[in-house]
């Protein structure tokens, strides 16, 4: 079990990295083509690919909130770590998602090219902000790692 468990972390920590690039990227693009009053099938696409990533980045985290000897519920309220895992790092990251699927179905329903881009980049600038502020970075001294 704990090579399945080990196998998770690695890859939930290595896809932060994929989900990161396409949230800022979906940010960018929404940034840049706001004014142009195009939302061309390229945009819905990026838009969607992080909404996806994160759903999955979703599924392995909940796997491993139930499974990870990093939660403990015994003892949530004991550390800053039990708190920042048990708490802290789940919520955060279910709100980011929240925002980027709510903003994403949203988008999808505009009919204004302009309303679009505004919509993608005001959920997924705060979901970005959210996630960030959520992750376990090597340098908080929660266990975190850069891989």
């Amino acid at each position: 079990m704990d090579t399945v468990v080990n196998i998770l972390v690695r890859s939930h920590s290595g896809l932060r990295w994929i989900v990161l690039a396409l949230l800022i990227a979906a940010i960018f693009n929404a940034t840049m083509k706001k004014k142009s009053g195009i939302y061309s099938e390229g945009d819905r696409k990026l838009n969607l690919f992080a909404m996806i990533f994160m759903h999955i980045q979703l599924l392995i985290g909940l796997v491993l909130y139930f499974t990870s000897s990093k939660v403990s519920f015994e003892y949530m309220f004991e550390s800053s770590l039990n708190r920042f895992y048990g708490l802290e790092h789940v919520f955060g990251m279910i709100l980011a998602i929240i925002l980027v699927t709510v903003g994403h179905s949203k988008s999808k329903r505009a009919e204004d090219p302009a309303k679009k881009h505004k919509t993608i980049f005001i959920a997924y600038i705060f979901a970005l902000i959210l996630i960030v502020a959520s992750i376990p970075w090597p340098f908080r001294n929660l266990g975190g790692s850069w891989f």
